[in-house]
């Protein structure tokens, strides 16, 4: 994408009412709308997250498939999710929101209970020793979700990388967390859910064409 491309759509984010773009500074300290998500939506439906989200097509796919739910978006790259949030405006959906901030301050965000799913699709493995700690499904990761997340909240591990799904699920074991639902290739698996099938990322279609099987975790944070 051309740079001139990208400012014009870092512009066209600042004037679209479901965008937010705080600075690091206003989200550590007291972010506005912890605690009240709903008063934003102006319901009380839960609230569903896609960290990481890019375009925002998982975003924008479950909220089109589940109105009684709130959708939200977060990642540091506005120029990609600003197609997720005009493709919501343009079909007048309320319930989907993004947020232009980094993961790690997803806790900073949401308050205790706030959140009731959480979704990871197709995240940078981090596979070098060193980048563990930027894997998204690392143990501090883990944590910083389970603080958001109600009582029944689950999350969603979506990737094409056998490494991020082996080491997750190592992980999940070994701290004693609840595995609702795990497969090495979604497309062969009468078994898989249709939310995980039936949305495909830009990336996830450039794998399917290579025959790269996509994997996928349903977990519970238990703590």
């Amino acid at each position: 994408m051309g740079s001139k491309n990208k400012l014009k759509r870092f512009k066209e984010n600042e004037t679209f009412a479901n965008v937010i773009q705080p600075t690091r500074e206003e989200v550590v300290n007291d972010f506005q709308h912890k605690g009240k998500w709903n008063d934003f939506f102006k319901n009380d439906n839960p609230i569903v997250l896609e960290l990481g989200c890019g375009k925002g097509e998982y975003t924008i796919a479950l909220a089109e498939k589940n109105p009684d739910k709130n959708f939200i978006g977060i990642d540091i790259k506005g120029a990609r999710f600003w197609r997720g949030a005009k493709t919501a405006l343009e079909n007048d959906m309320n319930n989907v929101a993004f947020i232009r901030t980094q993961i790690e301050l997803v806790d900073y965000i949401f308050a205790e209970n706030e959140v009731s799913e959480i979704w990871i699709t197709f995240p940078d493995p981090q596979i070098k020793y060193k980048r563990t700690k930027h894997r998204m499904t690392n143990s501090e990761f883990l944590k910083k979700y389970h603080g958001i997340l109600n009582s029944e909240g689950t999350v969603n591990l979506k990737t094409d990388s056998e490494f991020m799904h082996g080491y997750t699920l190592g992980l999940l074991h070994g701290e004693g967390h609840e595995i609702l639902h795990s497969n090495h290739d979604v497309y062969k698996n009468v078994y898989s859910p249709e939310e995980v099938t039936g949305t495909q990322t830009f990336y996830e279609k450039q794998y399917l064409e290579i025959g790269k099987p996509i994997t996928y975790i349903k977990f519970k944070l238990n703590y």
